[in-house]
């Protein structure tokens, strides 16, 4: 089935990076108490993640930035080891 230009110019990628969409001031979460909530969201293509977090604005902004590196890291794999030691030689 052949898309259209304008159906693949709009198509969101499945798999695009991790990135922070929104973070709002919020309620506290059902079963949780105590003041400055934030409701954050980290899209992924059409794949969403919503979360909670208490604190300051810029203490949740970075926790929430770390946590789009952390998974964008995730995503692309981890580097190999290198291993410095020498082969065993063979007896002959």
């Amino acid at each position: 089935m052949a898309q259209t230009a304008k159906q693949t110019a709009t198509k969101i990628p499945e798999n695009g990076p991790f990135e922070m969409a929104s973070l709002k001031k919020a309620e506290a979460p059902d079963g949780a108490g105590g003041k400055n909530w934030y409701k954050y969201v980290i899209n992924q293509g059409v794949n969403q993640i919503v979360g909670y977090r208490q604190g300051s604005h810029q203490a949740v902004k970075e926790a929430v930035e770390d946590i789009v590196v952390n998974l964008n890291q995730r995503r692309s794999g981890k580097p190999g080891r290198v291993h410095l030691t020498r082969p065993s030689r063979r007896k002959k």
